[in-house]
Order: C-alpha cells, then sequence, then structure tokens
C-alpha cells in the first residue's frame, strides 16, 4: 500500500505534511530533502529515548547519513520522567556543544514524551529551530505528532511548561507499532476513541465497528484509524492553533482528571491513554448530571472502551486531593475547574463546574465503580 499524505494548513504557519505509511523510517533523510525548512540543514539532531534507540535509532541514522545530513544523536531514559526541565537542559547543552545553528534540525524520534521534550527544547533553542516528528507509538500517531504542543512537566502537574511550535513534517511509519506493548497499544487507542467521541457520528461509529480490529491491531484498520485522528485534529487546529478561541480545547476531553490521576498516582504508574480512558469516563457521568447528556450515550463510550481494552482504572483517591490538583490544570479559571462536556456525540462544550458538584461526582464515580454499576 502506497503512504497517505495529509497536508496540515494553519493560518499564519507553513503547512506541512503528515506521511502515514509502511516502512518509512528507512528513507527519512530522502524524504526530509523535499522539505524546505529542514532541506539543507547543516546539522541534525536526532533526540530519541534509550527504549526506541535499540530499535530504530541506527535505521533513522542510516537514512540521514544516506541522504547527506551530518546527523548526531542524544538519547534520553525513557518514560514520563524525561519530560522535565532537569532534562530539558541537557539537551539544550547537547545542543549547544554540537554546535547547532538555527538552520539545523531536530527530528523527534519516538513517542509522546519524546516529541513534547523535543519540541520543547527546538522551539526554545535559539528560539526555535525546525522540528520533525518521527512518532513510534500510536498514541504519538493519533495525537501528539499533529498540531504544535510541546511541554514538560513539574511537580505541580503535567505539561505546565510548554510552547506552540508546529512540526516541518511528520513521519509516521506504521511498521513501527509492532513492537509495542499492550500497555503502550492501548494507550493509543484511547486517545483514538477521544477523537471518535469529540468528533462524528461517523468516526465513532467506524470505530465501534472496527474495535475488534484495532485491538487484534488488523493493518488496514489501523493506518484508516490513524488517517481519521489526524484528518480530525488537523482541522481542529486549524481552527485554534493556540488554543485561543476555545475550539482545541475539545482535544483535552477526558484529560481534567486523567492529568489529577498521573500526578497523584506518580508518573508512568499508569499510561497517559489508560488515565484519559478513565477521565473520559468521569466527563461522561458529569455530562450526565450537569447537561443532559442521555444515558445511551454514556453506555456506548463505556462499551467502545471496554472493547478497545481500556476497562476501569483500579484507582481511588481523596476527591479533595484530587481537586486541589485539577485547579493546576491548564483549562482552570479564577479557581473554578473546567471540563469538556458531551451531550451526545460530536456536541461538546466546555464548562465550569464548581467544587461541591466535582467532589460529588467524583464520590459517585468512586461508588459506582466499587459495586462494579460502572456502564459496561
Amino acid at each position: 500500500m502506497q503512504s497517505m499524505r495529509i497536508v496540515v494548513s494553519i493560518p499564519e504557519e507553513r503547512d506541512y505534511d503528515v506521511r502515514i505509511g509502511d516502512d518509512l523510517l528507512a528513507s527519512l533523510g530522502q524524504q526530509m530533502r523535499s522539505y524546505p525548512r529542514v532541506a539543507d540543514a547543516p546539522k541534525v539532531l536526532v533526540l530519541t529515548d534509550s527504549h526506541v534507540e535499540r530499535l530504530y535509532l541506527s535505521t533513522a541514522m542510516a537514512s540521514l547519513s544516506d541522504a547527506g545530513y551530518e546527523a548526531s544523536s542524544v538519547v534520553v531514559p525513557a518514560g514520563e520522567g524525561a519530560k522535565s526541565l532537569d532534562v530539558a537542559g541537557e539537551v539544550w547543552d547537547a545542543m549547544a556543544s554540537l554546535g547547532l545553528t538555527r538552520d539545523c534540525a531536530c527530528v523527534a524520534l519516538g513517542g509522546g514524551v519524546v516529541g513534547d521534550l523535543a519540541g520543547f527544547t527546538a522551539s526554545t533553542f535559539m528560539r526555535g529551530i525546525p522540528v520533525v516528528q518521527v512518532p513510534t507509538t500510536l498514541l504519538s500517531m493519533v495525537d501528539s505528532s499533529v498540531g504544535g504542543k510541546t511541554a514538560v512537566n513539574l511537580d505541580a502537574g503535567k505539561n505546565m511548561v510548554g510552547t506552540f511550535c508546529q512540526p516541518s513534517y511528520v513521519c509516521a511509519d506504521v511498521s513501527t507499532l509492532t513492537t509495542l506493548d499492550e500497555r503502550e497499544w492501548t494507550c493509543g487507542l484511547a486517545e483514538a476513541a477521544k477523537s471518535a467521541v469529540i468528533d462524528s457520528d461517523d468516526f465513532f461509529f467506524w470505530m465501534t465497528a472496527h474495535a475488534d480490529g484495532l485491538f487484534a491491531r488488523e493493518p488496514e484498520a489501523v493506518k484508516e484509524a490513524v488517517k481519521r485522528c489526524v484528518v480530525f485534529k488537523a482541522g481542529v487546529v486549524a481552527e485554534d492553533k493556540a488554543e485561543s478561541k476555545g475550539v482545541r480545547e475539545c482535544l483535552n476531553y477526558g484529560h481534567t482528571l486523567a492529568h489529577a490521576i498521573e500526578t497523584l498516582a506518580g508518573y508512568g504508574t499508569f499510561s497517559h491513554g489508560a488515565a484519559v480512558a478513565e477521565g473520559m469516563r468521569f466527563a461522561a457521568l458529569l455530562s450526565e448530571r450537569l447537561i443532559g447528556a442521555e444515558a445511551d450515550f454514556v453506555c456506548a463510550q463505556a462499551s467502545l472502551l471496554d472493547s478497545l481494552g481500556l476497562p476501569p482504572l483500579d484507582w481511588q483517591a481523596d476527591p479533595h486531593d484530587i481537586l486541589t490538583v485539577m485547579k493546576h490544570d491548564k483549562k482552570a479559571r479564577a479557581d473554578k475547574v473546567r471540563f469538556v462536556l458531551l451531550r451526545d456525540v460530536g456536541a461538546w462544550e466546555v464548562r465550569a463546574v464548581a467544587d461541591d458538584e466535582v467532589l460529588e461526582a467524583l464520590e459517585e464515580h468512586f461508588q459506582e465503580r466499587a459495586a462494579g454499576r460502572l456502564p459496561r
């Protein structure tokens, strides 16, 4: 099958391509020679992690060398802990010691953590050098590699310090997905399900119909899901690239509770996708309580998540502690937590929710789960 090309067009930004296909990594350097911002880069830095290094770094470096690039690499520890200011400082120091200049380029080879860290460090080094995203996880292909959000974590919360930095090119080689374990696979499926729920009936019903195939990693279903997610996210970002118009906030569906779970449980305890799936279940409960979402929608979403291997999360904390962390969320305003809520598939709104309503909903959520009464 030939690779698919999706053009991301964002007002006041350069258009960039997302290519989705098999065995693209081996020709990465040749592909980059086609994109003006990185075609003539005198030096290229590949940022990856210790896990991806063993699998794909040699292929990427050989491809860049064959295309005539002077390429170096920096390897950071695998896991969410690498998304820190300390590690970012080490990457900046490496960029300086390697003599990178503003006409050089950074290649992010890895999952969402590597993509975020590479985007953040590249966009701030010398006030910005171009970034090429080469996602190697389903999560990064369907979500984080497109749209230009970059960030690192603080002790106070996830993604608290970051920039907007659109990539110059995104190379999504789905062949790299064969090495993902089940945790990482379902992590990506959660973000795909989020996109389907907030996008449209067409996407949601397609994903529901293909849930078993996606869980089983059927190649054509996977490529179609990646394509649909990229097209959807590109459209949202084109309307609201810097999350200043309220449109892009829809992409945070499920993330308010998810980020609190990751913060309180400890980064990496649960996958980001597992936390998002739990956040989606909670947001659906809030939607039913506050804006009249139908029970059929709540059950349909729960059924999809179950089919994708994302059951209710075995985790609980004091609701007051969760609320405290939620108030550090980037969407919070005037000391009120704001949630993306859904009346139905594709019908979303952002609402500030009073503290007592959040606490009551959290209590109900945990009680229903303990009693085994969460929608299935």
